[in-house]
């Protein structure tokens, strides 16, 4: 499975904002953006306008940053958005939300997309009661998600059930916290999801 494997601070910075990709860590005084808000490499000496291309060239790097996809794959999302009735931003937007590694981070398994991943890929999640590795499974509502019953006496499923009680979850999801089981109520809506792209942008990106 081909991955981004590089310094994912760094993508924060190029985006001008924190995408939250280390988890916990871009709360902390350890924040990359916090020590060093401006973007990798060297530093214009002058400014200059950023053109309408480039506005949504960082629009679409950023939806790709935030949920950890390449290039071909995001262009598939988009393609699969388009043939849907409806915007297609937002239908966008919403097949990037229904992907199983980041309903796993929704739901508070994992601190960020990138450990939900690495969940999925190591096998620790049931999906309606069946072992999926793939992250990129499309979940659908009614899907039940729970751990492994075989990995349910690892260190980090202890620590699990010691913090997820503190954790939120998205409206469109329900969680039940004793048995760690989470369910996809329903498709989730734009007003659900704290998007930080512009859907409208990408749109326009890749219509020209």
């Amino acid at each position: 499975m081909a991955r981004y494997t590089g310094a994912v601070c760094r993508l924060c910075r190029r985006s001008g904002e924190k995408l939250m990709l280390k988890g916990g860590r871009c709360f902390t005084s350890k924040c990359a953006m916090d020590k060093r808000g401006k973007p990798p490499g060297q530093q214009p000496t002058q400014r200059r306008r950023i053109s309408d291309r480039a506005v949504q060239l960082r629009e679409k790097q950023k939806a790709r940053y935030t949920y950890g996809i390449l290039e071909r794959q995001f262009k598939r999302f988009f393609a699969k958005a388009e043939k849907q009735s409806g915007i297609t931003g937002e239908n966008l937007l919403v097949l990037l939300e229904m992907r199983l590694d980041n309903v796993v981070y929704r739901l508070g398994f994992a601190d960020s997309r990138a450990q939900a991943r690495q969940l999925v890929r190591h096998g620790h999640i049931i999906l309606n009661g069946h072992k999926t590795d793939i992250p990129s499974c499309l979940v659908k509502e009614g899907d039940t998600i729970n751990w492994k019953p075989e990995n349910t006496k690892s260190e980090y499923y202890q620590q699990l059930v010691q913090t997820i009680e503190a954790k939120s979850v998205s409206g469109w999801l329900s969680l039940d916290r004793q048995n760690i089981i989470g369910r996809v109520l329903s498709l989730p809506t734009p007003d659900d999801i704290d998007a930080k792209f512009d859907g409208k942008s990408i749109v326009e990106f890749y219509s020209r």
